[in-house]
């Protein structure tokens, strides 16, 4: 009996767990906000390709092919 309350307390003090579940979740947030930025990011470089194509049609300098992704 002796033995298994010494492993309780053992099992109970043990923080290798909890520092590997707290490290697990910091990682969670990292990629999360990791897929977040570069998702923004590319929305902001297609809205800006977007307005650079439509501005090259509106000029008589060339014309885009936004579906495409090729001007002249």
């Amino acid at each position: 009996m002796n033995k298994l309350m010494t492993m309780a307390r053992q099992f109970r003090d043990d923080e290798d767990g909890a520092a590997m579940v707290e490290y697990s979740i910091l990682i969670g947030i990292i990629a999360a906000a990791a897929i977040l930025a570069i998702l923004a990011i590319g929305g902001w470089v297609t809205g800006r390709f977007t307005g650079l194509c439509t501005a090259l049609e509106n000029s008589p300098l060339g014309t885009c092919n936004a579906g495409a992704g090729t001007g002249s």
